[in-house]
């Protein structure tokens, strides 16, 4: 009787998703990551994480659903598409696809609490807690282990049908879930088209991506007002995240444009030429990207990077 509960509750739960605009949905039982944890452990004690101390915070939740969301059960793990249908002009500064529209954490906390009422309204009483980038959760990790896709060499989870262009939410809840199956194998095989690609050399073939060493690190993360010397030689024009290791992917030929109108790329972004970008002042910056994943990096940073392209 559990059991069947279990899949019935599975189904409706997928469906839900899928109404509200999810592309994928996986679940998993809530338990420990314990390899995941050794692996993170010593990722940390090598100091690839740079300046993002946040990664070595609460190392206990991020690796035991049940110490963050107490009488866990099942990880509900949600894809939602990103790749647009318009990019940039080669000629531009280059910006990462995730950050052509409005900020994804604003979009996908909003549907994830939509996601959990009408799970609600549908099953019954029910706890949980949804997550988008935001706290101490091995989002990949999960949706690997949901059956999603696998994770790549570049560290990016990859799905065999949508390849790496999406955002990963998570709903941690105690209910009973019939859990997916992972994926038997990785399907990365021998191609090292996204190492031999990184100009950083920030990608190592045993699935290590030193992210202190990434492009997306030095013009998002890195609180500097400086960059390196040597690293405009090698940005390629990119001001604010990288693409290279997610262009390259083969699997990547079947991503298709999403249908989300909330990512639609900004104009400015799109059609922004380098001399559009440099005489933007501070207020005009905030006004256009209010709502923009580029405000993380503000004004300042943005202008600090765009160095990268003048020189």
């Amino acid at each position: 009787m559990f059991q069947n509960k279990a899949i019935t509750d599975a189904h409706k739960v997928k469906a839900i998703a899928i109404e509200l605009g999810f592309d994928e949905v996986g679940i998993a039982k809530a338990e420990a990551l314990t390899e995941d944890a050794a692996r993170l452990e010593k990722w940390l004690l090598k100091g690839f994480q740079g300046e993002m101390k946040y990664l070595e915070n609460h190392f206990d939740m991020r690796v035991d659903p049940t110490k963050l969301v107490p009488g866990a059960k099942s990880v509900i793990t949600l894809l939602f598409n990103y790749f647009p249908e318009k990019i940039q002009d080669n000629s531009s500064p280059k910006i990462a696809k995730y950050a052509y529209g409005k900020d994804y954490h604003l979009v996908i906390r909003q549907k994830l609490n939509e996601f959990l009422f009408n799970i609600k309204e549908s099953i019954g009483q029910v706890e949980g807690r949804g997550f988008v980038d935001s706290a101490p959760v091995l989002e990949r990790s999960w949706a690997a282990k949901s059956g999603l896709g696998w994770i790549g060499k570049n560290g990016n989870l990859i799905n065999k049908k949508k390849g790496s262009f999406f955002f990963l939410a998570t709903l941690i809840t105690d209910l009973e879930l019939q859990p997916d199956n992972p994926l038997p194998q990785d399907y990365c095989g021998t191609c090292t088209k996204c190492i031999d690609a990184c100009p950083t050399q920030a990608i190592l073939p045993n699935k290590t991506l030193l992210a202190n060493q990434c492009i997306s690190y030095f013009t998002i993360e890195l609180n500097s007002a400086t960059l390196p010397d040597n690293l405009a030689a090698k940005a390629n024009n990119w001001v604010f995240g990288c693409d290279i290791c997610q262009d390259v992917c083969p699997w990547n030929r079947f991503s298709k444009p999403h249908n989300h109108p909330e990512l639609a790329p900004k104009n400015e972004i799109i059609s922004f030429s380098l001399n559009d970008w440099m005489s933007l002042d501070e207020s005009s910056f905030k006004k256009i990207f209010k709502e923009s994943p580029l405000s993380r990096t503000k004004w300042k940073g943005i202008q600090r990077n765009l160095k990268l392209f003048a020189e």
